[in-house]
């Protein structure tokens, strides 16, 4: 746990819009797209023959279409941020007049007067989390900067909900229309859970040994209980070359699913992904109950590994490079991002199937 910046400063950053303090993109469909490019547009000349942008794009496995989405989505939360960095600015600077001050003095005297000062239980609670990263320190040794740390987090949450409050007094609303994005298509086959005809369907490539992997999967089970009856979530392997236990782990998921195990050996593995040698994997089997037998013969064949690699090529068909890789109806969502982000993308689909 390392020194804070001031309290102070860190948290007007965070009002103020700094990046990662909330993530508010929605990205609903819109009419213009300023960086497509038409299928049918002539862009390279061999032997006389044209090359169109099409065949590019079909050449590139989806690559393109990625970098697509990653373009219009940085440029629309690049203004989306200015935005709401300018209404916040604004709704706090009117709260301060309001009550005869500037926004400096108004942060100083009640807002953080009005922050309730961190517990012994809150702070002792912390430190037992953070224990093996404060280099062997006491708790009276890092008190201090538990402190610091704990008050920052009830800033940062305080100002946000205090924030949110004011929009709605004010009626603020953002009339800016988000971005058309491009659609890819993936075969949405494999273990599922959620109804089939669910409005949205996620299809997500991963991998057990990827730690991005790991810190995806408890956002991805929030979502699934968030919206029960309403997502269908597919999952497809995508074991990464250099994650030595991946491939295996991957099998043994397959190995699972042969005996309607598949979603719990998955959370078994998501959470001991430190643990995944193949007698790691064999002791899973079984603490779930599976038939040990078969499960031990099955994953010591590689019977399931043509399959696995079926996953990989169709991954890689659709432009995956890394994991975790999730498409949300066909829209690419690169990479562990925050909740909200997903939150939107489905809110999004559902508001264009309903």
């Amino acid at each position: 746990m390392k020194p804070l910046q001031s309290f102070r400063s860190v948290a007007l950053l965070c009002v103020l819009g700094a990046a990662g303090c909330k993530t508010g993109s929605s990205r609903n469909a819109s009419e213009k797209n300023p960086v497509s490019v038409d299928p049918g547009e002539k862009v390279a000349v061999i032997d006389g023959q044209p090359i169109t942008y099409g065949d590019v794009e079909k050449q590139s496995g989806g690559k393109l279409k990625q970098a697509e989405v990653k373009a219009l989505t940085d440029l629309y939360d690049a203004r989306r941020g200015a935005i709401d960095e300018m209404l916040t600015k604004r709704l706090l600077e009117d709260e301060a007049r309001s009550k005869g001050k500037t926004l400096d003095q108004w942060y100083q005297t009640d807002f953080q007067q009005s922050l309730p000062a961190p517990t012994d239980d809150e702070l002792k609670q912390l430190y037992e989390q953070h224990k093996n990263e404060v280099g062997g320190q006491s708790y009276e040794q890092v008190h201090d900067r538990l402190v610091q740390f704990v008050k920052q987090q009830k800033s940062r949450d305080q100002m946000q909900a205090f924030v949110e409050q004011l929009k709605q007094k004010h009626g603020v609303q953002i009339t800016m229309q988000p971005p058309s994005l491009p659609r890819v298509e993936v075969a949405a086959k494999g273990p599922s859970r959620g109804p089939d005809n669910a409005p949205v369907t996620i299809v997500e490539f991963s991998d057990f040994q990827c730690p991005y992997c790991g810190r995806a999967f408890p956002t991805v089970e929030k979502l699934m209980k968030d919206y029960d009856g309403k997502v269908r979530l597919v999952f497809r392997h995508f074991p990464l070359s250099f994650h030595p236990n991946a491939e295996k782990a991957a099998e043994a998921a397959a190995c699972a699913q042969d005996q309607g195990k598949f979603w719990p050996m998955h959370d078994k593995m998501f959470t001991n992904q430190q643990r995944l040698a193949v007698e790691d994997l064999k002791s899973f089997a079984k603490d779930l109950g599976l038939d040990q037998g078969k499960f031990d013969k099955c994953l010591d064949s590689g019977e399931k590994a043509a399959m696995v690699s079926a996953d990989e090529k169709d991954g890689e068909q659709a432009g995956v490079s890394g994991t975790p890789a999730f498409f949300i109806n066909g829209i690419f969502i690169n990479g562990a991002v925050p909740y909200e982000q997903f939150k939107d993308a489905v809110d999004r689909e559902l508001k264009r199937k309903g």
